[in-house]
């Protein structure tokens, strides 16, 4: 019973458009904001390059997006995952960022299906530079992550 709740919710968001369902107040002034977090291979803001691999990527760069693409906020957090000898998986450390989408190539089966429960939009970057990938997500033209690689292994 709550199995085919889930899936009519998770169909619902899937018929609407990804940039439109992110949109949330902002805090201050009640101007829409999204917050979109991308793991990057280095330290360099809007010109890091994203990284490979999801969960091995050295940062997380979380950045707040007004309605119109403007960036009100930005910083680099570092991958302190159980990848990097730290504690929790990747997408639970994603998860305490408070993301409305992560972006990224592609990700593991299980990552993918927590974002999936968590309600925070997946979707397939189309570039390498997060520049480009801010800017096509703000004209709405990124795509849908709806499949896991399956290429991925997680190792304990």
């Amino acid at each position: 019973m709550l199995a085919e709740g889930l899936d009519k919710d998770l169909e619902r968001i899937r018929r609407r458009k990804p940039k439109d369902m992110l949109r949330k107040p902002d805090k201050v002034g009640g101007e829409k904001t999204s917050r979109i977090v991308i793991p990057v291979a280095d330290h360099r803001g809007v010109d890091s390059q994203l990284s490979e691999h999801f969960g091995r990527a050295p940062f997380f760069a979380v950045f707040e997006l007004s309605d119109d693409g403007r960036i009100l906020d930005q910083e680099m957090v570092p991958n302190e995952s159980e990848h990097f000898g730290g504690v929790g998986s990747p997408p639970d450390r994603i998860l305490q960022l408070d993301p409305d989408a992560v972006v990224t190539y592609g990700m593991g089966p299980r990552a993918l299906s927590r974002f999936q429960y968590a309600r925070v939009a997946v979707l397939r970057a189309n570039s390498s530079m997060v520049r480009d990938v801010l800017s096509a997500y703000t004209r709405d033209e990124l795509q849908e992550l709806t499949e896991g690689c399956h290429q991925a292994r997680h190792r304990s």
